[in-house]
């Protein structure tokens, strides 16, 4: 018997999520001179382009890597960082919980914040902790803007407010891995010194490239820095990017894509828009979860992920199962439970190259993955997620 399945696959996991065709017609292209004034032109566009996708003023820079994004959480370390220092950071997820590992394996002292993984950065401990420390010795607060483990986000801009209400000099670094380009964010009004992301979430293109945006208080900081470093390095790529070029053989094709899937968002549909399209199909996600009867995992309404669902599985069933159910029944691809709720936790992505009848396909598909593996659940999920698509 054939394995082929007829139709579309659906992944439906937080990233790599779908790469829209237009940008595989981009990437699909041959390779040009690296060093030649076609690639000049079009580095700085790129580099433009991601500039106006973290919405930064007229100050700082964008780095881009051939990297993933932890590759990216390395670089933010190694350039304004020093052995020994002391960090702050807040267990919210599996993704706080990797890049605190990165950090205690460059020999940081980390001052990790335990969580429950179903609420964001706690404003109240952040603010006990900097008034705590009147000598500086804190030289980072790192969180994760939107967790992807959970489909938590943490206000970001609030965690701004509390660093310069304390008077505190330490740099703001933010994993914006999953958030860039899904929900609202802005690296110069927010004041973050140090944003980063990867190409394979909202940005629409294939894992292969890391972001750091990088503030003027940041590039002064990597002046001092003292971890050693070499493919990492800001000021390296910086010189070489006034020209649009690189200091190492860029990811070529994938720049084609990345500038494509810019046009798309700033030029196109507009950042506002595209925020807006992500927080519609979050909404109606969460009111099919609500009729099935199921738990979010996340449990304060106002850190709703726009990017992706977690919902929680009833006692007994196991998502691993579940997934199975999904994929081999439905061709449907859900996100994994992860860390510390693997086996309790699936999750639904609706970011990035995303509508309305891919969102009620994919519905219709956890709907049918939820009858036919007998979990306890209510019909009539994929009927409120209509019903609120059409009102708005």
């Amino acid at each position: 018997m054939s394995s082929y399945k007829a139709g579309r696959h659906f992944l439906q996991i937080p990233g790599p999520t779908n790469v829209p065709d237009r940008i595989l017609r981009a990437i699909d292209r041959p390779t040009i001179d690296h060093r030649g004034p076609d690639f000049a032109k079009l580095g700085k566009e790129c580099l433009e382009g991601m500039r106006a996708i973290f919405q930064m003023g007229s100050e700082g820079h964008v780095i881009i890597y051939p990297a993933s994004g932890t590759g990216a959480w390395e670089a933010a370390i190694v350039n304004t960082l020093s052995p020994g220092d002391r960090v702050l950071m807040f267990e919210t997820g599996q993704f706080a919980s990797l890049w605190r590992r990165i950090a205690d394996n460059f020999g940081l002292q980390v001052d990790f914040v335990p969580g429950d993984w179903r609420h964001g950065v706690p404003m109240d401990v952040l603010a006990q902790k900097l008034a705590a420390d009147p000598g500086h010795a804190i030289k980072a607060v790192m969180c994760v803007h939107n967790e992807t483990s959970t489909g938590v986000t943490t206000k970001i801009s609030e965690v701004r407010r509390i660093i310069d209400a304390a008077k505190h000099p330490a740099l703001l670094m933010v994993d914006t891995i999953s958030g860039l380009g899904s929900a609202d964010y802005r690296h110069s009004e927010w004041g973050v010194d140090v944003s980063i992301a990867g190409s394979q979430k909202g940005l629409m293109l294939p894992p292969g490239l890391g972001f750091n945006a990088i503030s003027p208080k940041a590039l002064a900081a990597s002046k001092t820095s003292k971890f050693p470093k070499a493919y990492w390095s800001w000021h390296e790529m910086i010189a070489a990017n006034q020209n649009g070029f690189f200091p190492t053989t860029p990811a070529t094709n994938l720049l084609f894509g990345l500038r494509e899937a810019i046009h798309m968002m700033v030029h196109e549909e507009g950042l506002a828009n595209v925020f807006k399209r992500h927080q519609r199909h979050a909404a109606a996600t969460r009111a099919a979860v609500q009729a099935w009867g199921l738990e979010l995992l996340p449990l304060n309404p106002e850190e709703y992920s726009p990017a992706l669902t977690a919902v929680m599985m009833p006692a007994g069933f196991s998502e691993v199962d579940f997934r199975k159910v999904a994929l081999e029944s439905f061709d449907l691809s859900l996100g994994a439970g992860l860390g510390k709720v693997t086996g309790k936790v699936f999750r639904i992505g609706h970011l990035g190259d995303f509508n309305d009848l891919m969102l009620c396909g994919t519905l219709c598909g956890v709907e049918m993955t939820l009858q036919k593996a007998g979990v306890p659940s209510r019909p009539g999920g994929v009927t409120a997620a209509l019903t609120y698509l059409a009102s708005r």
